[in-house]
This record gives structure tokens, C-alpha cells and sequence, in this order.
């Protein structure tokens, strides 16, 4: 897979067929997109390219209103690459992309990537304003000589599969199974393991907090069954997002018990996949209260799959 970074400056000789989005949480609507792309493009005898962004267009647009991501550039390309996408355009959503109309915009993917045929999804907007629809590519596609296949709204048990939804099925319900259906893997975090109050020891539990980037969805507070990644090995932890109320921790954390495991992992770099949502968190009455609850969940867990879907 070709990966380049590039704003209307280089020139692709090869016919191409390109999906048009921002793909910024790779879900199971975008994979048919993709998919779409790459079987036109066979068809067309034409490179397969998604044309896609870097940065979220609202960190310039509006950056207070820019959303939690939900996958970092390095997994996504990873994924579009075991997909079968031959080329990548990561663009930088810079002041002057932003100015640019719906026709110029258009106009400058068919002359520079030599665009035999667009596919977008059934509500894509693009241009100033996002002023550019479905409407506007079809009479486009007409001056520029290109197909344009508009793909329907995917659906999972009723709803339209988005990356909104994803973002609220994580943030505000915890719901982290039915996010990995639309998402089709479990939704993870990545980070640096840190040192925390190292009070899980003293009741049997001791825990890895993790140093993750707060750029990402973070599941709604409460204790959720983890599979832990480390070195291309997994294991299966019981996760607490919260504030730890039983011993009054003041700041949120990220805090896993990997079960059957007691290896030193500080500055370790350890992913952790949310597979289940246990229970909320809780204060207990006591420590004692506290250990009792965790051997519970230690329970659950061990009864759980260590696959991955």
C-alpha cells in the first residue's frame, strides 16, 4: 500500500478510484465503502485510493468542538492496508483545504489523482461549509467524466452505524459490545503503564494504571472484562475507569488487574480492549467490602474468551 501525504500538489498517473470520508473510526460502514472502492477500481482496471484526512477538520474549524477519536492514524492505516487499499491520502485539513469550494475540490481530485470513478457514503458533504452533497456529485460527475457510487447507510440491529453513535455507545452507556459489532473489533486504549497509589496490593488486587492520551473515547466510568495486549501476548484483566470512591482518589484513572500475572510493566507500552462492561463503580464500605466485590469480578472474568472477535 502507497501512503502519501498530500494536498493537490502531486500527480498520479494510473487511473484511480477513490473513497471519499474521514474514516475516523474505521466501523463497519466505512468497510463497505472500502470495500465498494476496491471492487469499482478492479473493475475499472484503476488503484484503489482513500482520500482521507490527517487531522479532524473540526481542530480547525472549531476545536472545542473537535470529537474524541476513536482510532489513531497509525492503526488505521494498518487496518486499510490489511483491507487491500493500494493508496492512502492522509491530507493536512489546513485553513486553505477548508476554503476550497465543492467544485474546485472536485475539480482537483479528478486532474491530480487521475479519478475514474468516486465513492462516498449516503451523506457526504464536502467543500466550504460542507456546501457539497450527493446532488451536486452527480452533475460533477458528468463534467469530469467519472462514476460515482453512493453507498447506503449500514445498520446494526436498527441503527444507522456512525461514528457518533460509537462515541455515545462508549462514552455515555459503556456499552463496549455493541460498539465492537459496528466496529467490528473491540474498542481499545493505548498507553504508558504508570505508577499509581499502588493500593490494589494491599487487598490482593494489584493493579496497572495506564497513561492514556485523553485525545481518545474513554468508556463510561465502571469495571469492564479487558483483554490486555503486551508483546503479542494477551491476557484477561478486569479494568476500573473512575475515581476509585472506596479509598477517595481525587483523580480519574485507568487501572487493570491482569489476572495470573505479576510481571513489572512501568513505561511498558500495553493495550487494553474492552470487551464487557461488568458493573458501575461503587463505594464500599470497607476495603474488605472492596475485595470481596473484586473476587467477584476475578470470577467473571476467568469464565470469559480470551478470542478477540
Amino acid at each position: 500500500m502507497i501512503i502519501i501525504e498530500d494536498n493537490f500538489n502531486k500527480r498520479i498517473q494510473e487511473k484511480t478510484v477513490i473513497a471519499l470520508g474521514g474514516f475516523d473510526g474505521l466501523h463497519i460502514g466505512h468497510r463497505a465503502l472500502i470495500d465498494k472502492t476496491i471492487s469499482v477500481a478492479k473493475k475499472m482496471n484503476s488503484k484503489s485510493m482513500v482520500f482521507t484526512f490527517k487531522n479532524h477538520p473540526l481542530t480547525v474549524i472549531n476545536r472545542s468542538s473537535a470529537p474524541k477519536l476513536l482510532l489513531n492514524n497509525h492503526d488505521k492505516l494498518n487496518l486499510l492496508k490489511s483491507y487491500g487499499v493500494d493508496i492512502v491520502n492522509l491530507v493536512n485539513f489546513d485553513t486553505e483545504f477548508m476554503q476550497m469550494t465543492p467544485e474546485a475540490y472536485i475539480a482537483s481530485l479528478a486532474k491530480n489523482y487521475n479519478a475514474a470513478g468516486l465513492v462516498v457514503g449516503f451523506n457526504h458533504r464536502f467543500g466550504y461549509k460542507n456546501l457539497g452533497d450527493t446532488d451536486l456529485l452527480k452533475a460533477l460527475s458528468k463534467t469530469h467524466s467519472f462514476s460515482l457510487n453512493v453507498v447506503s447507510p449500514v445498520k446494526y440491529r436498527g441503527d444507522v452505524v456512525s461514528s457518533s453513535k460509537i462515541r455515545n455507545l462508549l462514552g455515555e452507556d459503556g456499552d463496549v459490545e455493541r460498539a465492537a459489532k459496528m466496529l467490528s473489533r473491540p474498542y481499545f486504549l493505548e498507553g504508558t503503564v504508570i505508577r499509581g497509589k499502588q493500593l490494589g496490593r494491599k487487598i490482593g488486587f494489584p493493579t496497572m494504571n495506564l497513561d492514556y492520551n485523553n485525545e481518545f473515547v474513554l468508556p463510561r466510568g465502571g469495571v469492564y472484562y479487558s483483554i490486555l495486549e503486551h508483546n503479542n501476548r494477551r491476557f484477561k484483566g478486569i479494568t476500573n475507569i473512575g475515581y476509585n470512591p472506596t479509598v477517595e482518589n481525587d483523580k480519574l484513572s485507568v487501572e487493570t488487574h491482569i489476572i495470573g500475572f505479576d510481571e513489572d510493566l512501568y513505561d511498558e507500552i500495553i493495550k487494553i480492549n474492552f470487551i464487557k462492561r461488568i458493573r458501575d463503580e461503587k463505594k464500599f464500605n470497607s476495603l474488605l467490602d472492596l475485595s470481596e466485590q473484586l473476587k467477584k469480578d476475578k470470577l467473571f472474568a476467568l469464565k470469559q474468551n480470551l478470542d478477540l472477535i
